[in-house]
């Protein structure tokens, strides 16, 4: 039983032992119970028998009623479903697109239900967007939990796009809050807490705990002892099962970020003050927190960690991890309750906050002036006050960097390491530096200045690259192992994904420079719904739809909205930036170079 699950069971009213689930306000409560399968089904739950249980687990799970096939069940009961379809509506405020199945996702599978037959035409692009991200949202015994990453009707084979991901649902969990609808955030929050708990191996070895799952499925399965009923059941996937075998370490990170926005939004702090919350967020502050090897302050990964999760050569400590960390430590830190327990981690939480906002700010920043510097650079310092500290050699400044660096603007490299600098433009790392502070007033600004100048290289005809520029030739070869997948501008490498729009937004809001957003914007509402919402878009200017592009992408819808929402309720966006730091910029003030090194005497007893 993991450390969170403990905390379930200790807390008055806590969870059943049989379901962690089983508490919270579900609106399938009252409807709970046992229903029969159909032929069909009962083939399909049977298939299932076989899904890998991990030792110590037990699967979340929930007795309830479902509506599977709401044009099947109208068979002879028509009235009857029109009855449940309405007071469920009621119960759940609407979250659901009206006549959607009822408590079901419309396969034993548990997945969202398929778009009806027949959509209205949407009056406008932003009507369509919401029309087709509440048709994403996935329940849990009747309760919504989640959005799935693509809701295709056409795919045949969404692999694992037909999954809740937790990074691809913040765009959706925060359309949803600034919406005013709360519910389906709450449950994404505390479902996915429960999974933390799970125990997680892969050939014969378990990561840290407080490791959150990439993703989780709602699968219908037999129910024990009882072949004719069944019960659904979140089936996590840790990276156990992902391409690559990757565990997801912007995960808990996100997850933290989310939990102070619906505290934020909604008001209901109860939720961030719960004891198993708390312990949550304790926990992966100690995975992240923990002591290793590394003597940077940075968070140290493997490659296809984050958003960008196949290899791509951002192994080591790449810039989205160490803002969104960045982010997290900030975000936990205000919601963290005073007690005697934390009073040690807390200190560790400054501390690290203090050293990476300088490593980040003084290491990772390039723009012309720095940029001649790093060219000028002497090499093999051996010295405690040496200038080029991590031994970079001034050939690593590519001629397409000297080309392309405006003379007013900068931005942070994508990765730094000993005797080594990406100097890839990582845009989600970027725009998440000025959202959480992590970039000084002046550095927000020059990103941003930088995004201006370099438009048709990073928005074209549609926003925003992933990153800048691809790799190309014998260097793409050696770096993705010669992906097809990350060829030359398209997906990863060098690709344009459409969810990047709201981190666009909020970084230009806060900075004062809504205009920014409001550009790339329209520019999207030219064809993103005439091209059904692709997951990315392939070449150089953004002119083609992915080759292998997912469309109905959810995240692409979410992260559209989330932009409308914000250009028209600015204010909004407070939810999500962290403002700076009065105790960091003092301590970053007074502590800018290091000092020289005091050697003590050292004794051995005899």
């Amino acid at each position: 039983m993991g450390i969170a699950e403990v905390a379930l069971h200790s807390m008055p009213g806590a969870f059943a032992a049989h379901s962690p689930a089983s508490n919270l306000p579900l609106a399938a409560d009252a409807a709970r119970g046992r229903r029969k399968r159909s032929a069909n089904s009962l083939q399909s739950s049977r298939a299932l028998q076989g899904m890998v249980r991990f030792p110590g687990l037990r699967a979340v799970e929930c007795q309830c009623q479902r509506i599977d096939d709401l044009a099947r069940v109208t068979e002879g009961n028509g009235a009857w479903v029109k009855d449940a379809v309405d007071k469920a509506s009621h119960a759940l405020g609407d979250v659901r697109v009206p006549g959607q199945a009822v408590g079901g996702n419309g396969s034993v599978n548990g997945s969202a239900a398929k778009p009806l037959p027949q959509r209205r035409k949407a009056s406008s692009v932003e009507d369509e967007a919401w029309e087709l991200l509440r048709e994403s949202v996935v329940y849990y015994c009747g309760s919504p939990v989640g959005t799935i990453a693509a809701n295709d009707p056409n795919d045949a084979n969404p692999m694992n796009y037909d999954q809740v991901f937790i990074r691809d649902f913040i765009p959706s969990g925060v359309a949803f809050l600034l919406k005013g609808e709360y519910e389906i955030v709450r449950n994404f929050i505390l479902h996915t807490l429960q999974l933390q708990s799970w125990e997680k191996t892969m050939d014969c070895h378990s990561p840290g705990q407080g490791l959150m799952p990439a993703s989780f499925k709602v699968r219908t399965i037999p129910l024990d002892g009882d072949e004719d009923a069944t019960e659904e059941v979140l089936d996590p996937d840790f990276g156990e099962a992902a391409i690559g075998r990757v565990a997801p370490v912007d995960s808990g990170l996100w997850w933290i970020i989310l939990l102070r926005a619906y505290g934020k939004c909604s008001g209901d702090l109860t939720v961030q003050e719960r004891i198993d919350v708390q312990t949550g967020i304790k926990m992966i502050l100690k995975l992240c927190l923990a002591d290793g090897f590394d003597m940077f302050p940075t968070l140290l990964v493997t490659d296809g960690s984050c958003m960008i999760d196949r290899r791509m050569g951002i192994h080591g400590h790449p810039l989205e991890i160490q803002a969104l960390f960045y982010s997290a430590l900030l975000c936990a830190r205000e919601m963290l309750t005073p007690e005697d327990g934390s009073a040690d981690l807390i200190r560790a939480l400054n501390n690290r906050l203090i050293a990476l906002s300088f490593h980040i700010r003084e290491y990772y920043w390039v723009d012309m002036q720095k940029l001649n510097e790093i060219y000028r650079y002497k090499t093999e310092e051996y010295s405690y006050d040496a200038v080029n500290k991590f031994n970079i050699y001034p050939d690593q400044v590519s001629p397409w960097l000297v080309e392309w660096i405006p003379p007013k603007g900068g931005y942070f490299i994508g990765n730094l390491q000993p005797a080594h600098m990406d100097f890839r433009f990582f845009s989600l790392g970027n725009l998440w530096s000025i959202v959480s502070s992590l970039a000084t007033t002046h550095q927000s600004h020059a990103i941003l200045d930088l995004i201006e100048s370099k438009w048709s290289d990073l928005v074209a005809e549609m926003p925003l690259k992933i990153c800048y520029p691809a790799l190309e030739n014998q260097e793409w070869k050696i770096i993705t192992g010669s992906d097809p997948k990350n060829t030359p501008w398209s997906y990863h490498n060098g690709g344009s994904w459409p969810t990047l729009l709201w981190q666009l937004t909020v970084a230009s809001i806060k900075m004062n420079r809504p205009e920014i957003a409001a550009k790339a914007v329209e520019v999207a509402e030219r064809r993103i719904a005439i091209d059904k919402w692709p997951e990315y878009y392939d070449t150089k200017r953004a002119r083609f739809i992915g080759k292998q592009s997912r469309l109905c992408q959810t995240w692409s819808i979410a992260g559209y909205l989330v932009a409308k929402q914000l250009l028209d309720k600015p204010d909004a966006a407070r939810i999500l930036w962290n403002d700076e730091d009065a105790e960091i910029l003092n301590a970053l003030s007074t502590n800018r170079k290091r000092g020289k090194k005091v050697l003590k005497k050292t004794f051995i007893e005899p």
